[in-house]
């Protein structure tokens, strides 16, 4: 670049994310999200995360920096070369799920998930839940902990947790995974089309309620979820070349 690109520093409220804050806008200067060329987000995944509901409807590209737990989603933290280190980044292009939810009160809720949508009993009571994929029934009662649908990109989070699927970036697929599911105790889930709706249905659920989390969003007492991919909203993260998601995922699929 032959000046300097406009950044929004943002930052968790961790300590170390603070002090890394002030250390860069003192180097770099500040922009609000909204004026800025690229937004520089700094902690972990669980606050990557919450820029991309926060901010992605910009469109702006996000450059994150490890200062958390969990870095999936983050580039290793230097305080040095930060300009050198964007003018080289490698772009990802996410396409998040729609979720729409119904409550028992009527209600209807919609959500973006970069990770996943993920469906778990409220009480001591195994869930009941029905699946349908493009208006087709596929199976009639899962009894279990919950279920949820991944992105690839989310798939190495929760999702393989729950012994679900690792699954490459640019595959156009999504997993559904069951979470201790005890029957059909053999099912292990199924990688779908990206362009799958997938509904489920809660059975009984006075007796047995389900809430429904969309990355960090919960909605509680729901009797219907609907998911797809989403068709018109995107986002891009930047990663050092060294250090990007596709081989992170790939990477994964290889540690013993």
């Amino acid at each position: 670049m032959s000046r300097s690109p406009r950044i929004a520093f943002l930052a968790s409220t961790a300590a170390n994310a603070q002090q890394a804050l002030a250390t860069l806008v003192e180097r770099h200067g500040q922009c609000r999200p909204e004026e800025a060329e690229i937004l520089c987000a700094l902690g972990g995944d669980g606050f990557m995360l919450q820029t991309l509901h926060r901010h992605g409807g910009l469109g702006k590209p996000v450059y994150g920096m490890k200062l958390g737990t969990v870095g999936f989603l983050m580039n290793h933290y230097h305080e040095d070369d930060l300009l050198e280190r964007l003018a080289a980044a490698e772009p990802t292009t996410l396409r998040p799920l729609e979720m729409v939810a119904q409550t028992e009160s009527g209600t209807s809720i919609g959500s973006l998930a970069y990770n996943e949508v993920s469906l778990l009993r409220q009480t001591r009571q195994a869930a009941h839940i029905r699946i349908g994929l493009n208006g087709q029934t596929r199976l009639d009662e899962l009894i279990c902990d919950g279920v949820m649908v991944a992105t690839p990109a989310g798939s190495t989070a929760y999702n393989f947790s729950a012994h679900g699927p690792i699954l490459p970036l640019g595959s156009n697929t999504i997993a559904l995974t069951p979470i201790a599911a005890f029957r059909p105790r053999r099912w292990r889930g199924a990688i779908l089309k990206a362009d799958t709706e997938v509904r489920f249905e809660v059975l009984d659920p006075y007796k047995r309620p389900v809430s429904v989390t969309a990355d960090s969003h919960e909605t509680r007492d729901v009797v219907e979820v609907v998911i797809r991919e989403s068709e018109t909203r995107t986002v891009t993260l930047l990663f050092d070349p060294e250090h990007n998601l596709e081989e992170r995922i790939l990477s994964e699929q290889f540690v013993v």
